[in-house]
């Protein structure tokens, strides 16, 4: 199921760190912003609830977490940094018409 999160990347509040925070439906989630390209990811890591969003993207494309400076790559969700855990992630699609998210509704609201 395909949610709208905004009519263009623009109205997303990217801090300086490239991440935004969104809910929808009263679950919440990060977009993080590469170059032109939208990631979804989990609000928490999955190593030890660190917030993702307190974190950054590093020159690869992979967001840190805060915590312990785990690294995921976007595009997959696979922990780079060797800890072996995975990140939670989305499909995200900018159209002509907004910004949407994929969410699944059994792995999002099971």
């Amino acid at each position: 199921m395909w949610h709208k999160i905004a009519e263009h990347p623009n109205e997303l509040d990217f801090a300086t760190n490239r991440i935004a925070v969104v809910k929808v439906k009263g679950k919440t989630f990060c977009i993080g912003r590469h170059g032109e390209e939208l990631f979804a990811f989990a609000y928490k890591c999955p190593h030890a609830g660190g917030i993702m969003a307190d974190g950054y993207i590093d020159a690869m494309g992979q967001v840190v977490c805060p915590l312990h400076r785990y690294k995921f790559d976007m595009r997959t969700g696979r922990n780079t940094s060797g800890e072996g855990y995975f990140l939670k992630r989305w499909k995200v699609e900018w159209r002509e018409d907004g910004v949407f998210v994929e969410m699944e509704q059994a792995s999002w609201w099971g």
